[in-house]
């Protein structure tokens, strides 16, 4: 039967095209389909070479030939490129299947068939990818006809059916599933057909052959189409969701499960009271997961003993007395506050190890389970034991857990169901395990915390320089307020720090984080300010060296082995290598900000530096608070930038405050609103300084309690003029002499008649050593405040060493003679040199004492 080909068939895909060549070897007729091929019309061809027409230039000679050998009746197959008038280079590459004919009159012509290889081998590359992704699916993949029989199928599909993927083909949807299924099926096939819309996860229930288990499927149908667009089938995609069915019912028995720990992890451990945190897990078990409950901790741990969890039991376990001692904090009944009454040795309660006792300890008691009952078992071995019932009384199904935090056993809850109920099902005991060890790290955390809390409050308080600090040139006064009880300690600090010269080094930082190892980092840090600050370094140089230290505080290693309780003997330390990996856990960087601040009193000058911390406020008479400009830097422990100096001039009877953010930031109100009040409360200058640190710490809503409070406050009184002698020497031999003269007259004029004799002859040899060792113009410069400090100034870069002289050295003893006879004395760089100094005592009226045999033999 003749009939049209529909549009879209398979000939518009692969393009085929057809002309001819007469007698001539021009083109004699030419398709519409070879126009659209080539991109030529008729009357662009028809009567030309076909060589000249569309072949590149490069390949006309052998085209030619073999256009020759056609019109004499050879025939001839082959790839030939072709290109497209107008456009330059290779274009396409057509196939050509060229057949000798003969014209009417008898001479030999051509016909010529031509496909676009390009479309060939897309489709080929189209169909070798349909075919791939039909037969290698992971799912079941089946094609519908328009009549909704099977045209084609996977062999995934045919595996969960049988047979071969062939064999499928004509079978119906009631081939595979039961009637009310089958025309479900039906219907939303003829649906998919007649609109063409998706339909996606249709749920369909069944069996496979050979099996009555039942099935669920998932299926996924989408009508298909021709290249013209004609509907010719439906395709659909199936998954067996069986399993995801079970687990969705095993879900809906664990989503109760969920959702009691939910509300465990709401309502257990909002206190850090172990009795209360006991007593939130039995509010939540009951009567939401059993009917009674009650909650036995160590003893050891109630008490706060330092005693390692194994010690406590292995007595008991070694001797077979029982277990540990066990306190009740908490029991909880549904049943009309009713307690069962069983055998201690066996049942939910507890004795002191005599078999015959019966009833549970009361609330509040302390008492030891029996060595081989299953609560005893259940503390030893960290494994849940089920506990029997007693056929008389009321319970008849409980579950002895061991509540384990942190591999340390802490105590024992019980969970008990009363006769009606359902028995505890495998399930349950998950349950039962997880919601006594929330409850048990909770009570642990709180123990630890407790422990950490004091020990850190203890090491905090020590750090903190004791009593009122003293500097030359400085009314100081200072406050330190730690946390409350309800809070973990800080890492706040504060230091005053005396420097040669009369200088003092001011210092308040902060470790950011809380509890014992922030206290311990503080401490860290504040030795490291000292031992920095003796070295009389600038105060830039002293943070970058601080930074390195904060950077090496948070190696692994320094953790302290948290300690635990555990009964019956059989609570075990943690492994060695669980102990190392909590320590690899521990490991953190420490962060801090700090300010350091050198004030000296002869110049009213202070020199800060800033690392992340808040801003020094100062405040001149009749001037309002000022937040001096000091650029803050990054924190210690970042490490990679530069810190930048300070230097500020301070008037007579200024005040500088140094402090932490506790003082002036709280969850009520932001930073800013807090250091504008600190500014308004530093308005008052004429008060003692001990009454304006009582009235900052009033007036600021500091709400203590959030945070460490650390504040210093220093009044700038210079040194009078008349205390400071300065003079400049030429580098000369008699400089010498001229220096004693002026160090004799200083002192005299200052009623110092007492000391002259040791500093003339320490000064001789002070600036003798400039002279011989030094560089440039020597400085002479006398302090009198608390001590006496006599400093020489020179422009030579060596540092002084002390050394010990031969027996035939006639010199090198000058620096031992300095060190014997001064309280202390050193040397430090300065920007243009170094200075040298020594300090005296000032005389109480008592002779000063003589060097003795030994200290004078000591410079031979």
């Amino acid at each position: 039967m003749w009939q049209s080909s529909p549009p879209g068939s398979i000939y518009d895909h692969i393009r085929v095209a057809s002309f001819s060549i007469g007698a001539d070897g021009l083109i004699e007729q030419w398709s519409r389909r070879a126009a659209g091929l080539f991109g030529m019309a008729s009357h662009e061809v028809v009567g030309k070479d076909p060589v000249e027409a569309f072949m590149p230039g490069e390949l006309r000679s052998g085209a030619r030939r073999r256009v020759g050998e056609i019109l004499d009746g050879k025939e001839w197959t082959g790839l030939v490129p072709f290109r497209i008038p107008g456009e330059n280079g290779l274009r396409g590459l057509a196939e050509i299947y060229v057949m000798p004919s003969e014209t009417a009159s008898g001479e030999r012509a051509a016909l010529c068939i031509v496909v676009d290889v390009r479309a060939l081998r897309r489709i080929e590359t189209d169909l070798a990818a349909s075919q791939a992704i039909f037969g290698q699916s992971p799912f079941g993949f089946v094609l519908f006809g328009t009549d909704f029989a099977v045209v084609r199928a996977n062999q995934r599909f045919a595996t969960v059916f049988g047979g071969a993927a062939e064999d499928h083909r004509g079978r119906t949807v009631g081939d595979y599933l039961a009637r009310p299924e089958a025309d479900r099926l039906t219907l939303t096939l003829k649906r998919v057909l007649e609109t063409g819309e998706a339909v996606t996860d249709l749920q369909l229930v069944g069996t496979t052959p050979g099996s009555s288990d039942r099935r669920h499927w998932s299926m996924n149908l989408y009508r298909v189409h021709s290249g013209s667009g004609r509907p010719v089938g439906i395709a659909g995609l199936a998954t067996d969701v069986t399993q995801r069915h079970i687990a969705a019912r095993e879900a809906a028995s664990a989503r109760r499960n969920l959702a009691l720990l939910n509300e465990a992890s709401a309502r257990i451990g909002n206190s850090l009271d172990l009795e209360t945190t006991a007593r939130e897990l039995l509010d939540v078990a009951v009567p939401g997961f059993c009917d009674l409950a009650s909650v036995d901790l160590y003893q050891g741990l109630l008490t706060g003993e330092e005693a390692s969890p194994g010690s406590w039991g292995r007595h008991h376990q070694e001797s077979g007395s029982g277990s540990a001692e066990l306190r009740r904090v908490a029991q909880a009944s549904a049943v009309s506050d009713a307690v069962p009454s069983v055998r201690r040795g066996a049942g939910p309660g507890g004795g002191t190890g005599t078999e015959g006792d019966t009833g549970p300890p009361a609330l509040g008691s302390v008492h030891r389970y029996p060595f081989h009952s299953p609560c005893a078992v259940a503390l030893r071995t960290s494994r849940v034991e089920d506990v029997p019932g007693d056929e008389r009384g009321l319970v008849h199904s409980t579950l002895a857990v061991p509540m384990v935090a942190h591999d340390i056993v802490v105590g024992l809850v019980q969970f008990s169901r009363t006769k009606g109920s359902e028995p505890f099902g495998e399930r349950d005991r998950a349950l039962a395990t997880e919601l006594a060890a929330r409850a048990a790290v909770c009570i642990d955390n709180a123990r630890l915390y407790r422990r950490e809390h004091e020990r850190a409050l203890i090491l905090q308080r020590s750090l903190l320089p004791p009593g009122d600090p003293e500097a030359a040139g400085l009314d100081i006064a200072c406050r330190y307020l730690p946390g409350n009880t309800a809070t973990e300690v800080g890492g706040d600090w504060f230091d005053v720090i005396e420097l040669p010269g009369h200088r003092t080094a001011l210092v308040v930082g902060d470790v950011m984080g809380r509890g014992l190892r922030a206290a311990v980092a503080m401490g860290e840090l504040r030795t490291a300010v000292r031992t920095l600050a003796l070295l009389d370094l600038e105060p830039a140089e002293v943070l970058s060296a601080l930074d390195e230290v904060a950077r090496g505080l948070g190696t692994p290693g320094g953790g302290e082995r948290s300690a635990g309780f555990g009964g019956g003997g059989g609570a075990q330390w943690p492994s060695r290598a669980a102990h190392k990996s909590r320590e690899a856990d521990l490991s953190e960087v420490y962060l801090a900000t700090c300010v350091y601040a050198v004030y000296d009193p002869v110049t009213r000058r202070c020199t800060f530096a800033n690392a992340g911390h808040l801003p020094p406020v100062v405040v001149e008479p009749g001037e309002a608070a000022l937040l001096l400009d000091v650029p803050p830097g990054m924190p210690l422990g970042v490490g990679g930038e530069p810190f930048e100096e300070v230097e500020v001039e301070l008037k007579e009877g200024a005040l500088l405050a140094l402090y932490t953010d506790g003082l002036v930031e709280s969850r009520d109100h932001p930073l800013d609103e807090g250091l504008e009040a600190f500014r308004q409360a530093l308005a008052t200058l004429a008060e003692p300084l001990e009454d304006v640190c009582d009235h900052v710490l009033a007036t600021l809503d500091t709400r203590h309690g959030e945070d460490d409070i650390a504040l210093l406050m220093a009044r700038i009184q210079g040194l009078p003029v008349d205390a400071v002698g300065d003079w400049r020497l030429p580098r000369e031999l008699r400089s010498v002499g001229r220096a004693r003269e002026l160090a004799r007259v200083q002192l005299t004029a200052w009623g110092l008649d007492d000391l002259v004799d040791t500093t003339e002859l320490l000064v001789s040899e002070l600036v003798t050593n400039a002279l011989r060792y030094g560089e440039g113009e020597i400085r002479l410069r006398l302090l009198r405040d608390r001590t006496l400090v006599c400093e020489v100034w020179d422009a030579g870069l060596v540092q002084p060493r002390r050394r010990r002289a031969r027996d035939t050295d006639e010199g090198g003893r000058g620096l031992q003679l300095v060190g014997l006879l001064s309280a202390a004395w050193g040397s430090r760089r300065t920007p243009r040199g170094k200075t040298v100094w020594f300090e005296l005592a000032l005389p109480d009226g008592e002779p000063a004492p003589e060097l003795s045999v030994e200290e004078l033999l000591s410079m031979y």
